[in-house]
């Protein structure tokens, strides 16, 4: 059997918008001061496509689906993929059915995901790490289908996230006391992430503020906003031309892929001689030579919040800030 058409269909046969369909639908379409012409050139379409019925019965149904879907950018990541186990876990634990859906970081992925989610009657998507959160949203909104970002913010819907710059400036400074004798006052470089990003935007200023505390200025060219993937942050490495940096802060275990091939082919690898620091946590990364310590980002905590805000309802804008856990690696103490 075929996927039953959406109001995303129906709009776009009838050439007008999916807020115009809905209207239209719902029997608000003169109050939205919408054309005559408009209105029965959708009911014209839906009702070839047999979708008035099924637009009743949604708005009609006594129950709630119990399906909650979430849109995810990567599944090959660590952190990604306990935000999804720990997803499913919570959602079963409440009597949902979880859904998940990878969009690659592809913000028209993301919109067709969200799209496709609502065509099956979801009641709430979670939108995670995505490219464009208040897109998602205003999918939702249209069909009444509740709407909370997870890991990157959005105006639109409440937000739960990681508290990116406090956790990168505590980062740093481990950094910068780890290598206080050999670094003698010279700044760290910061590698991986896009400065467009809302996270790897406050890890950078939090990367800063640590040096600014320090007395350290941090030359333009030390803030290597690559990218995330490994192969752009060995290759933005690798071009690099300036002064030697006295560490690395590594914005994510993606970027730390890079990062180590980097080191391996200049023989720093083994000996750790170069220090470094990555935001996120990984055990086996946590073994590297040189790696100081790592930001875990507290899954289970932003997760919980995640279902408080659902049960609890939240508005537009609202964040929820959850502190990252700083991890010493390699034998490294706070002091």
């Amino acid at each position: 059997m075929g996927r039953r058409k959406t109001i995303y269909d129906i709009a776009e046969l009838a050439n007008t918008s999916p807020s115009a369909v809905s209207a239209v639908l719902n029997g608000s379409w003169e109050k939205r001061r919408i054309s005559r012409d408009t209105a029965n050139r959708v009911m014209a379409v839906a009702e070839e496509h047999g979708y008035e019925r099924n637009i009743q019965a949604s708005l009609l149904r006594r129950s709630r689906s119990n399906i909650v879907g979430m849109v995810i950018p990567k599944y090959d990541d660590r952190y990604f993929g306990m935000i999804a186990e720990r997803f499913e876990q919570l959602a079963r634990d409440r009597g949902l059915f979880p859904v998940i859906t990878c969009t690659q970081r592809d913000g028209d992925l993301e919109a067709r995901a969200a799209r496709e989610l609502v065509s099956y009657q979801v009641d709430t998507i979670i939108a995670t790490g995505a490219t464009d959160p208040d897109r998602i949203t205003e999918i939702c909104r249209a069909a009444g289908v509740v709407s909370i970002n997870l890991d990157l913010p959005g105006s639109a819907a409440p937000t739960v996230i990681s508290d990116n710059r406090g956790g990168a400036k505590e980062l740093t400074a481990l950094l910068l006391r780890t290598c206080n004798e050999t670094a003698q006052g010279r700044p760290m470089m910061f590698v991986g992430g896009r400065p467009s990003d809302a996270n790897t935007s406050a890890r950078i200023d939090g990367f800063l503020e640590a040096h600014a505390e320090a007395g350290i200025d941090v030359p333009d060219d030390l803030i290597l906003a690559c990218g995330y993937a490994g192969e752009k942050a060995f290759a933005a490495l690798d071009a690099f031309r300036g002064p030697e940096p006295a560490g690395l802060f590594v914005n994510s275990t993606i970027s730390l892929e890079g990062v180590v091939r980097w080191l391996k082919k200049n023989g720093r690898l083994d000996d750790g001689s170069t220090r470094f620091a990555c935001f996120d946590w990984d055990p086996f990364a946590a073994l590297i030579p040189g790696n100081v310590g790592m930001a875990r980002q507290d899954v289970p905590r932003m997760l919980d919040a995640v279902f408080q805000v659902l049960e609890d309802g939240g508005k537009p804008g609202d964040t929820v800030l959850v502190p990252c856990i700083l991890e010493y690696c390699n034998d490294t103490t706070a002091g």
